[in-house]
């Protein structure tokens, strides 16, 4: 019985740039969940600075909780939709 090596070559089990990808979808989508979830907290309490009253520390907190928002789901989005474009490319291409 000979030991001949396997001539095609083999894949490495976990890529790299796979393995990066994932990483950065992973804190993607934790990005989206807090942007949206700032967003959430800045018309919550909007709603009860009207019905209550509205003073400088509900605007100072809608203020804050929209661009903290708007910081963290910008880069998560665009992020967001490059991960599923490369997973896609990747896909049509055998990759």
């Amino acid at each position: 019985m000979s030991t001949t090596p396997n001539p095609t070559p083999t894949r490495p089990a976990t890529d790299p740039v796979r393995a990066r990808r994932q990483r950065v979808a992973k804190y993607t989508l934790l990005a989206n969940r807090i942007g949206y979830l700032f967003y959430a907290l800045a018309i919550a309490t909007f709603v009860i600075g009207f019905a209550i009253s509205f003073n400088g520390v509900v605007s100072g907190v809608v203020i804050a909780s929209l661009v903290i928002g708007s910081i963290l789901l910008a880069p998560a989005i665009v992020l967001g939709y490059g991960i599923k474009a490369a997973e896609r490319d990747d896909r049509e291409h055998g990759r």
